[in-house]
C-alpha cells in the first residue's frame, strides 16, 4: 500500500504538468500586455486631452480681447460671452478628440489579439474597407452633416445663444450638434438645419453688433440741430444705467441717408451687445421719438390726395 501512494501521486502531477503545458501562456500573457497597453494609452490620451482643453478655456479669452481691444473699449460682457463660446467649443472638441482616440486604440488592439489567437484579419480589414465604401455612397448627406458640423465647432461659426441667419431660418441657437444645428425662431418655432444644408451662416452675436435706425424728417429741418438732438439724447440713455448691457457706446448721428421731396432720412448707429439686441434697437428708437417729440421735430406724414372722378350725366347714360 505505501509503495503505490506515491506512484499515483506522481501520476497526478504529472497529469497537471501535462494540461498546464497545452495551455498557451504566451498568448495569454501577450494579450494581457496588449491590453495594459491600450488602457495606458488611453487613460493618457484623455488625460492630455482634458489638460489641452482647459489650457484653451484659461487662455483663449485673453487672447480674443487682446485681438479685440482696439475695437471694443468697454468689452467685459464680450470677453465674459468669448469665454463661454470657448469653453462650449473646447469641450466639444474634447469630446470628439476622446471618441475617436478611444475607437483608434482598441480597434487596433481588437485586430493585434485577433492576430495572435491565430485569427486571420486580412478578410476582416477587407471587409470593413468594403464596408466602408458602400456606407459612404449610402450615407454621403450623412457623412456631409458630421463635417460640417466639425468645422462649424472648429471655427467658431456659431454657438448657444448666438442669433443667426442660415437662409433658412432667422432665430436663436439652442443646440449645436455634429450633424444638426437646433435653432427657435423668433415665432417660437423650433428648427432642426442640418450641417450640410447651410450654405452660409450670418452671426449677429460673436462680440458685438450695430444698431442702424433710418428716421425721416422734414426737408425743412436744420441737420445741425437734429444732430445735436440724437447726440444728447445718445449719451442720455448710454448714461442711463437701464441700458448698461445693451449699449457698448453712445448712439449717435450717422449722416444723410437719404433725400427726397418731402424727408431727409437721417442715420442713428451705435455699437451694441448681443444677444438682446433687438430689444436695444427698439429702446433707441423710442427714445429718439421722445427726443424729437420734445425738441419740435417733425416726421413727416405722407398724404395720399385721391382725386374723385367726374361722373356722366344720367341723360347720357340713358341715351347709350
Amino acid at each position: 500500500m505505501d509503495d503505490t501512494t506515491p506512484t499515483n501521486d506522481t501520476s497526478i502531477l504529472r497529469q497537471w504538468w501535462d494540461a498546464l503545458d497545452v495551455v498557451p501562456f504566451d498568448e495569454i500573457i501577450r494579450i494581457a500586455i496588449i491590453i495594459a497597453i491600450a488602457v495606458t494609452l488611453h487613460v493618457v490620451l484623455r488625460r492630455i486631452i482634458r489638460i489641452l482643453v482647459r489650457r484653451t478655456v484659461r487662455n483663449a479669452p485673453q487672447k480674443q480681447r487682446h485681438n479685440r481691444a482696439a475695437l471694443i473699449d468697454q468689452d467685459k460682457m464680450v470677453a465674459q460671452q468669448l469665454q463661454e463660446r470657448t469653453t462650449q467649443r473646447a469641450q466639444a472638441f474634447g469630446t470628439l478628440l476622446t471618441s475617436a482616440a478611444t475607437i483608434f486604440i482598441w480597434a487596433i488592439a481588437t485586430l493585434t489579439i485577433l492576430s495572435i489567437l491565430g485569427i486571420n484579419v486580412t478578410p476582416i480589414l477587407a471587409s470593413a474597407g468594403v464596408a466602408g465604401v458602400v456606407i459612404g455612397f449610402g450615407a454621403q448627406t450623412l457623412v456631409a452633416d458630421y463635417l460640417a458640423g466639425i468645422s462649424m465647432i472648429f471655427e467658431d461659426q456659431l454657438g448657444v445663444g448666438d442669433v443667426v441667419d442660415t437662409g433658412q431660418v432667422l432665430g436663436v441657437v439652442e443646440e449645436v450638434a455634429l450633424r444638426y444645428t437646433r435653432i427657435r425662431d423668433f415665432y417660437g418655432t423650433v428648427w432642426y438645419v442640418r450641417n450640410g444644408q447651410m450654405q452660409y451662416v450670418a452671426n449677429q452675436s460673436q462680440g458685438w453688433t450695430f444698431v442702424l435706425l433710418d428716421i425721416p424728417v422734414a426737408v425743412s429741418s436744420d441737420l445741425n440741430r437734429v444732430r445735436d438732438v440724437v447726440n444728447a439724447a445718445g449719451t442720455a440713455m448710454f448714461a442711463d444705467a437701464q441700458h448698461h448691457d445693451g449699449l457698448i457706446e453712445p448712439p449717435y448721428f450717422g449722416g444723410v441717408e437719404a433725400l427726397a421731396g418731402d424727408a431727409v432720412t437721417v442715420r442713428i448707429m451705435g455699437r451694441i451687445h448681443p444677444p438682446n439686441q433687438y430689444a436695444t434697437v427698439r429702446a433707441v428708437r423710442q427714445r429718439m421719438k421722445i427726443a424729437f417729440d420734445e425738441a419740435g421735430i417733425n416726421v413727416p406724414q405722407q398724404i395720399i390726395q385721391i382725386d374723385e372722378m367726374p361722373r356722366r350725366p344720367e341723360s347720357d347714360t340713358l341715351e347709350s
